[in-house]
């Protein structure tokens, strides 16, 4: 494990994910967050501008000219310094009254204008009267003073200009107060973006951590190193369950790893034997000859058991590699289960005899009609009869029952052997998998059997306890059948084991008399 961590640190990493956060969500955000500003900025200043404006507005609505409308043209200039004069908010604001010829007749300031910069009262004389009540202008004096200047044109009753108001206020103040709020609005603006981009880099490092030691444990991995795992995080999040489960996968990669190694050396050896007994039998059959047909007769029944032996092992790997690929095909048929049932079991039944175990059959002289593959069906419980006198001794005992009850049937195969751990139980159907590795056999029957017990929508279910036996129960859906009296499983196998044991009793009785 420390050479996987030495191996890990020696491993970089470019950070493109930062960048890509960093120049797209990132950017986005600050642009956001610019433009969201500039919009605030936007608005207080109109804000400010519109205040300043209504309030000069405010004035202005109509008061100059009702005020003027009853003073007569020679009066005007004595009227415009009495309007003048009486004005309340000359603090506030500046106030011109102008006469018709474009010339300041009196001014707030008491100050003498000459040729001052009036563009709203020239917009405002030239537009027609509907237009020209109020003309708004903003800029600076030649004294560098920001201004804003409202004009309001006063008129006869056909239209005929006779003089305008003009009240100016400068805009100095509020610009000094809009520069506040300007400075005040960037510095939230800097402060977010820089909240934005701590925060965010933060969140992108927190992800960019886990995902460079996912990185590093995946080539290590993909190297052949199937001890390298991630270190826990604390986050109890996706990142942390993306974690457990690489961990998971390379325990699970490492498995089966180990297993394949087992099977190629399980399948070689497996492979080797009948090729072995072949070559030397053949062989001694070349050196003998016909001196000694009993020896080539011999020497030929070994060879075809042994080719025979070898063929059951290359279709179980054909089987098993057309499972893995799903290229495992059925040809499906009107079939009956316990007429294949009833030939496997006999097939067996003198293999049974040489190896001194007792097979013993049970099940009802009923078919058991199914839509299904005859020759798979039969394969399922070759298997099944070949692994119970595997693992069962000399002097053992296999039960074979079957029962058929609402239209399904059960098919229980019990021995006597030496069982399986309670360990190993959950897992004698994955493949490559063997609980004993000094009996023969490639460890994929059981998948194969299980596999294909499910192409027929049925099950194979396992019970076994280590050293008193296993009970393998194979289970399909069968077609309606009349059952007639009930069959009574229990008491077919009492009556066979009556028939075995009378049969035994007279066989030793036949010896005897032999003997004697």
């Amino acid at each position: 494990m420390a050479d996987t961590k030495k191996d890990k640190k020696s491993v970089s990493f470019s950070g493109r994910l930062v960048y890509r956060w960093l120049f797209r969500s990132a950017v986005i955000s600050v642009a956001i967050l610019a433009v969201i500003s500039v919009v605030c900025v936007f608005f207080v200043r109109n804000f400010y501008y519109n205040s300043v404006y209504n309030k000069l507005k405010s004035y202005s609505t109509g008061t100059a000219a009702n005020y003027f409308d009853l003073v007569d043209d020679a009066d005007f200039d004595t009227a415009a310094r009495e309007y003048v004069s009486e004005f309340s908010e000359k603090a506030y604001m500046e106030v011109w009254v102008i006469d018709r010829n474009g010339k300041v007749i009196v001014s707030s300031s008491g100050f003498e204008t000459n040729y001052p910069e009036m563009p709203d009262y020239y917009e405002a004389v030239k537009a027609d009267n509907d237009t020209s009540l109020f003309v708004k202008w903003t800029g600076k004096l030649r004294s560098g003073e920001k201004v804003m200047a409202i004009t309001n044109v006063i008129r006869t009753e056909d239209d005929q200009i006779r003089g305008a108001v003009r009240y100016i206020t400068s805009l100095d103040a509020v610009d000094s107060q809009l520069a506040t709020i300007y400075i005040f609005i960037t510095v939230v603006f800097l402060t977010f973006a820089v909240l934005v981009l701590i925060s965010g880099l933060i969140f992108v490092s927190s992800i960019v951590k886990p995902i460079k030691e996912i990185n590093e444990t995946a080539k290590l991995i993909a190297n052949g190193n199937m001890d390298a795992r991630i270190d826990h995080y604390l986050y109890d999040d996706e990142i942390g369950e993306l974690c457990k489960s690489i961990n998971n996968m390379a325990a699970e990669i490492s498995t089966a790893d180990r297993l394949k190694n087992d099977f190629i050396s399980t399948v070689s050896h497996e492979l080797r034997t009948p090729i072995t007994a072949i070559k030397g039998w053949g062989e001694t059959i070349l050196q003998v000859s016909d001196s000694d047909p009993a020896l080539t007769q011999r020497g030929m029944n070994v060879i075809i058991d042994e080719a025979a032996r070898l063929s059951g092992i290359v279709e179980e790997l054909l089987d098993f590699s057309g499972i893995q690929s799903g290229r495992l095909t059925l040809r499906i048929e009107k079939m009956d289960v316990l007429a294949e049932l009833d030939e496997t079991v006999f097939a067996f039944k003198d293999r049974s005899t040489r190896e001194g175990v007792d097979l013993i059959y049970n099940a009802p002289d009923l078919p058991a009609p199914m839509d299904g593959d005859p020759d798979r069906i039969k394969q399922v419980f070759v298997n099944i009869l070949d692994n119970a006198l595997k693992y069962t001794k000399q002097g053992g005992k296999i039960n074979v029952t079957a029962d058929i009850a609402d239209d399904k049937i059960k098919i229980a195969v019990v021995d006597t052997g030496c069982g399986i751990s309670a360990e190993d139980l959950p897992h004698v159907k994955e493949k490559f998998y063997k609980t004993n590795m000094t009996v023969h056999g490639s460890g994929i029957g059981l998948a194969v059997s299980d596999e294909i017990t499910k192409l027929h929508k049925g099950t194979l279910d396992i019970y076994s306890v280590l050293g008193e036996g296993t009970t393998v129960v194979i289970g399909f859906d069968i077609d309606h059948v009349e059952l007639g009296e009930e069959w009574d499983i229990e008491a077919a196998i009492a009556a066979e084991n009556e028939k075995n044991a009378q049969n035994a009793q007279e066989k030793n009785t036949q010896e005897d008399e032999n003997n004697g």
